[in-house]
C-alpha cells in the first residue's frame, strides 16, 4: 500500500481544523491526526502498511508548511 499523499493529508487536516473551529497553533497535531485516520481507513479496507525503504511510520510535517498556521 502506498501511504496517503501529502495532498490527501492536507485536505483531511484542513477539514479537521475547520471542524475544530479553526484553532490557532494546532495544525501539527491535526496533520498527524489526519495521516493516522487515512492510514487506519486504508488498513480497514484491507491494505497493508507500506514498509518499503522504512516508510512504515508517520511522515514528517512538510517543511514548507511549518509556521504557516
Amino acid at each position: 500500500m502506498r501511504g496517503p499523499t501529502e495532498q490527501e493529508i492536507r485536505t483531511r487536516a484542513y477539514e479537521l481544523w475547520k471542524d475544530a473551529g479553526e484553532p490557532p497553533g494546532k495544525m501539527d497535531q491535526l496533520w498527524y491526526q489526519a495521516e493516522k485516520e487515512l492510514l487506519a481507513r486504508r488498513a480497514t479496507n484491507g491494505e497493508a502498511p507500506c514498509d518499503i525503504n522504512g516508510h512504515n511510520g508517520p511522515s514528517t510535517y512538510p517543511e514548507r508548511l511549518r509556521g504557516v498556521h
